[in-house]
């Protein structure tokens, strides 16, 4: 009696035991495989970082010189991947919905992130789409003009617009966009009249503006600074804090007409949400290698841009903070891409 009762109990104790081990197996499965993914994270497949903007423009070409410097960190190729449309929407979410797993990257400008929530009515993505990775590096804008427009500096030119309100169209590279948001800002701040005419990208937005399309640009520095050289783009001023060494004689917004404005843009590193947190961490490693590489410390020089790495914790917080003011200009500006 006592030994069948031993017997039996011992024979549900081992099916429990069977059972919870089972089950225990099934819920670290997925931790199992993800961190044993990580850690054979990078395998001989090429890493794709999405560029959700034209080729030209300065997402565009930090992202290819970014690709060169993390290529040689993580011994891998790195290549680039233009998907335009939507303000960087298209890109993102291509993104978004990609595995998990490391090999496609979004290289996005800060407005992704800061405006398209308030423009959009659905824009695919949001910043729970993702796991940041780390802000990579930022630059000021620049107020650029079609050489034909009859102003020598930002004082002249708020003065024109005054005089002639509406005569003037801005060029971005989409609605949304740092190049917009920039626009928008500076006719808020002058209280000025001027109308927004987006494009698919930076490039062909200066393209338009080089030919007289549209008269003005508030651009990326590392975008526009080689077209300064061909006469047909006149940069009246820099929005950074200080004068920019890259265009040591173009003065700042702020002590050329404007006191007090100030814009600098941004951009960042993300992979879609789920990534593991090993893989995410690896990637920073590589970001905050590559920028101190002398080829990329170069090219960042001579883009007028800097170095300005923050890891995940801090770029969500930036993020918060920097979206609470870009939705005051949204609905102030009324501006909406739907």
């Amino acid at each position: 009696m006592k030994t069948g009762f031993i017997a039996n109990t011992y024979s549900r104790f081992t099916r429990r035991a069977s059972f919870k081990a089972v089950a225990g197996a099934f819920l670290l499965a997925p931790w199992i495989t993800g961190s044993a993914m990580a850690a054979d994270w990078p395998t001989e497949k090429t890493i794709k970082i999405v560029i959700p903007f034209s080729a030209g423009g300065a997402t565009d070409l930090l992202g290819r010189a970014l690709a060169v410097e993390l290529g040689k960190n993580l011994k891998q190729t790195v290549i680039v991947d233009n998907k335009p449309g939507a303000g960087g929407g298209i890109g993102a979410q291509a993104v978004a919905n990609s595995p998990a797993d490391g090999y496609t990257l979004l290289l996005a400008s800060g407005s992704m992130f800061t405006v398209n929530q308030f423009i959009y009515k659905k824009p695919g993505y949001s910043l729970a789409s993702f796991e940041p990775i780390a802000k990579v590096a930022s630059g000021p804008m620049v107020v650029t003009v079609n050489s034909e427009v009859p102003v020598k500096n930002t004082r002249e030119l708020i003065a024109y617009v005054k005089a002639k309100p509406g005569s003037i169209d801005f060029a971005s590279a989409g609605i949304g966009s740092q190049t917009h948001m920039a626009g928008e800002s500076f006719g808020d701040a002058a209280d000025i009249q001027i109308s927004h005419v987006p494009y698919k990208g930076e490039g062909p937005a200066y393209s338009d503006l080089m030919a007289g399309v549209v008269q003005m640009a508030v651009a990326n520095i590392n975008a526009i600074s080689p077209l300064l050289k061909g006469g047909r783009v006149k940069a009246l001023s820099v929005t950074g804090k200080e004068r920019s060494p890259l265009l040591p004689d173009v003065p700042t917004t702020a002590e050329d007409g404007l006191p007090g404005f100030e814009y600098t843009g941004w951009f960042a590193l993300f992979a879609p949400a789920g990534s593991p947190k090993a893989v995410v961490d690896r990637l920073l490693a590589g970001v905050n290698d590559a920028v101190t590489q002398p080829a990329m410390k170069r090219y960042l020089a001579d883009q007028g841009m800097f170095a300005s790495v923050v890891a995940a914790a801090a770029l969500r917080q930036e993020i918060t903070t920097e979206s609470a003011k870009w939705k005051v200009l949204v609905e102030k500006k009324k501006i909406d891409a739907n």
